[in-house]
């Protein structure tokens, strides 16, 4: 089943479940020194939760570009894949695209777009369209 980002009638695919799962479990375990949500509320609280109310999506990409560029420090090999249980790896292990450098390009959805942008095109229409922004599945 696949999961994505929706506002209103439009969709932003990610892919499966555990994947998304992956992205915030990666941002919280890394940057996050005090727990879930306590940096990055919006996203890994409110978005995270199901949904993402369209007024707090100014400061929702203001977390995802610092995210970004805090992610730029960490090498591919430092991906978590479930921040409940460390010792679970992507299904695909180290066999990666040399294209992926750092956490910060290591997220390509399921159609091959880096989620950092899927995801920031996704707030930008949740402004645009003044509705909010929740994950659903497919």
């Amino acid at each position: 089943m696949a999961v994505g980002f929706k506002i209103d009638f439009l969709f932003y695919q990610v892919g499966h479940g555990d994947f998304l799962h992956s992205f915030f479990s990666t941002i919280s375990y890394h940057l996050e020194p005090e727990g879930w949500g306590t940096k990055y509320p919006n996203l890994l609280k409110k978005l995270y939760n199901g949904r993402l109310p369209w007024s707090d999506v100014p400061l929702a990409l203001s977390e995802l570009e610092e995210i970004q560029a805090r992610l730029e420090r960490f090498e591919p090999k430092d991906v978590v894949w479930d921040i409940d249980d460390l010792s679970k790896r992507p299904p695909w292990g180290d066999n990666i695209s040399a294209d992926i450098t750092n956490l910060s390009n290591y997220f390509i959805t399921s159609d091959g777009r880096d989620l950092f942008e899927v995801l920031r095109k996704a707030l930008q229409d949740s402004i645009s369209e003044k509705t909010d922004i929740e994950i659903a599945s497919l």
